[in-house]
């Protein structure tokens, strides 16, 4: 026995039984425009956000200037220089 109470509209193999689908028969048809009125409201805001955003004209925006790239160096690494090194209580 499972732990779960048996639905008497299922088979044991999980499929309608005739109760089952005289039971939604009536709702069949609303249901079927209700899922035609949404998706068709989903898709519409969808496609009129998509439109509105490709309207937006960036021609009177200032891109700044790129930033100064430092001189290259040719060494990366982290250590420093023997002349660079200072030592507390030495100018």
């Amino acid at each position: 026995m499972g732990i779960l109470p048996r639905s008497s509209y299922y088979t044991r193999d999980n499929r309608q039984t005739a109760a089952l689908i005289r039971a939604r028969q009536p709702y069949l048809v609303k249901n079927i425009f209700t899922g035609i009125g949404l998706t068709t409201f989903v898709i519409s805001v969808y496609a009129f956000t998509i439109k509105a955003v490709a309207q937006d004209d960036f021609s009177d925006v200032q891109i700044p200037d790129a930033p100064e790239q430092p001189p290259h160096t040719p060494h990366t690494g982290t250590a420093r220089a023997p002349e660079q090194i200072s030592v507390r209580g030495t100018k």
